[in-house]
């Protein structure tokens, strides 16, 4: 990433459960003391959420905001589902490549950009069982060069 982006959290298991095929920075719309809760440290979780298509608006569904901790009745509900900022055309070009086999929309990064909060979604294609092991072998192949590189020096 650039300059003036402070990373919230990722989404790592994304990437061992699929391919990413394209990437798009999306905002998104929080009410009340949503943003304050994401500025703290470690509010926001990821895991096991998606992006869903309605009546021509994208949604992230399944992320957990926590709660504010100084918030007061009005404070918002952990896991609803909220709407994604996005272009007309990248909302069309991702409900058409969705309703493909085997592709699903899921979010990858959620960061601040120049005070906002933005979320990274990919286009991603699930992996097979023995993708992922070959994802970890080449990994571990990298890991051990990495080390005789070291080693050598």
């Amino acid at each position: 990433m650039t300059e003036g982006i402070k990373i919230v959290t990722k989404n790592r298991q994304a990437w061992h459960e699929y391919f990413v095929e394209e990437k798009y920075e999306a905002g998104i719309a929080l009410v009340g003391t949503e943003v304050k809760s994401v500025r703290m440290k470690n509010a926001i979780s990821l895991k096991e959420s998606y992006v869903t298509f309605e009546k021509g608006e994208a949604w992230l569904t399944g992320a957990r905001i926590s709660p504010y901790e100084q918030g007061n009745i009005n404070n918002h509900p952990p896991e609803r589902a909220r709407k994604l900022l996005l272009h007309k055309r990248e909302i069309l070009k991702l409900q058409r490549r969705v309703a493909e086999k085997g592709f699903t929309v899921v979010p990858l990064t959620a960061y601040f950009k120049r005070g906002n909060l933005k979320i990274e979604i990919g286009l991603c294609r699930g992996k097979h069982t023995y993708d992922k092991r070959d994802t970890i072998r080449q990994r571990e192949s990298e890991r051990e060069m990495q080390r005789l590189v070291k080693r050598h020096k």
